[in-house]
């Protein structure tokens, strides 16, 4: 029987980098549970990045500024109801 192997040792340089506690913080936040942090530092500093990725987020402003203005309506009209709720509660009109 004629058995052939093949054994290749791949060497990684490695480098030492000090960064404070607030510095390894945000980098753990965004290091993903299947990542290294090399894999971490790569991936957040790719050059292909595509910068305009999170633009037009908000595209329609107007639909949003109209939930906004909808929501802030909506606790006005539950305040003022809970208001009118207290005062008939304590004998009191909604004019005093």
């Amino acid at each position: 029987m004629n058995v052939q192997c093949m054994f290749t040792c791949t060497r990684m340089s490695t480098k030492t980098v000090t960064i404070t506690e607030e510095a390894y913080e945000r980098l753990k936040s965004h290091k993903r549970d299947d990542e290294s942090f090399t894999d971490t530092v790569l991936r957040l500093t790719e050059s292909n990045r595509d910068v305009m990725k999170g633009f037009g987020a908000f595209a329609d402003a107007d639909g949003f500024r109209a939930a906004v203005e909808e929501a802030g309506e909506n606790l006005d009209d539950g305040v003022r109801e809970r208001r009118e709720r207290l005062r008939e509660r304590h004998g009191r009109s909604s004019d005093q």
